[in-house]
């Protein structure tokens, strides 16, 4: 029974916590997309700065997305994908676009067709795959997302041309596009896309002639949401599904980023709110594998051949 209890405990969603964390969010995006170009910046160019330190919240905010794509962020899932989709829209990118590409990140993490860094000699050089790997982890993965939101308001047989071409039906993007391409995916996606772009039009009128602001902007959070998203699977071992690193951080900022360090736990146990994978990681006794800033440092050290790293035996989805 007491068992029983403490798993209920540790599956509780801090549904208010959340809340003000949305709120808290919203009034950032708020003020860095509207008020600061209409009000502020004409008052003193000077307030220009507070893009600054606002620019590190681009994974915290992302972290609180993320709650949402598990259905973790409130019980209720009509609010739950209502915040997701709002949430999304300032970030940038259509929800359903950033849900189902995380949830197939889970079904096939660290398999051949789904690590980042990794890459066959025998079909690619180290230069062709460090130019695609580069590309992706110093911005290309936001810009991606962020593009789809153009890209799906074209004909839809423009889409499944590109997708043929480009993609191919068998690759991590041509399972994505197929549910994607679906008649009411496809109706969801527009109409977030259209948010997207008529939010950071409106955004882009407030700047004005101030617009590098806003590219700045856009840019250190496409570098920022780019760069760290796979700092915990960086030269990790091939096939090992549910593998991914726990790394450490101070308290003040592991708590910033909703824990979102302990990586390793919540890809074991991806139905635990963030506020609960501190608990877990303690029961179990887990250690970690190394420091967050060194691992996101040694990213650069670029994409990894296939037969450099350890291979896990294949392992069922949960």
């Amino acid at each position: 029974m007491a068992r029983r209890r403490d798993m209920r405990n540790t599956r509780a969603l801090p549904s208010v916590g959340n809340a003000a964390l949305a709120v808290f969010h919203f009034s950032v995006n708020v003020y860095q997309f509207l008020i600061l170009p209409l009000w502020l910046l004409p008052w003193d160019a000077s307030w220009a700065w507070t893009l600054l330190p606002l620019a590190f919240l681009s994974n915290p905010y992302w972290s609180l997305i993320h709650e949402a794509i598990h259905d973790l962020f409130y019980p209720a899932a009509r609010i739950n994908m209502l915040f997701g989709r709002a949430a999304a829209v300032l970030f940038g990118a259509p929800f359903r676009i950033l849900r189902l590409s995380h949830l197939l990140h889970h079904k096939l993490n660290r398999t051949p067709a789904e690590a980042t860094e990794l890459f066959d000699p025998g079909k690619s050089s180290r230069l062709r795959a460090a130019a695609g790997y580069f590309f992706q982890i110093l911005g290309g993965l936001y810009l991606v997302e962020f593009l789809s939101s153009i890209l799906f308001l074209l004909p839809r047989r423009w889409i499944r041309s590109f997708n043929s071409r480009f993609i191919g039906p068998e690759s991590v993007g041509g399972i994505l596009m197929q549910n994607w391409t679906g008649d009411e995916a496809v109706r969801e996606i527009r109409a977030d896309g259209a948010l997207v772009l008529g939010w950071f039009g409106l955004s882009a009128w407030c700047y004005g002639e101030q617009w590098p602001l806003l590219l700045a902007l856009l840019a250190a959070r496409g570098f920022l949401i780019s760069f760290l998203d796979n700092v915990y699977h960086y030269r990790t071992p091939v096939n090992d599904i549910f593998y991914a690193s726990n790394l450490w951080l101070p308290a003040v900022l592991g708590r910033l980023l909703l824990n979102f360090n302990l990586h390793g736990i919540h890809h074991q146990n991806p139905a635990i709110p963030w506020n609960r994978l501190p608990l877990l990681f303690d029961a179990r006794g887990d250690i970690y594998q190394g420091n967050y800033f060194t691992a996101a440092a040694r990213q650069l050290l670029g994409p990894v051949a296939l037969a450099d790293l350890p291979w896990a035996p294949p392992k069922a989805s949960r």
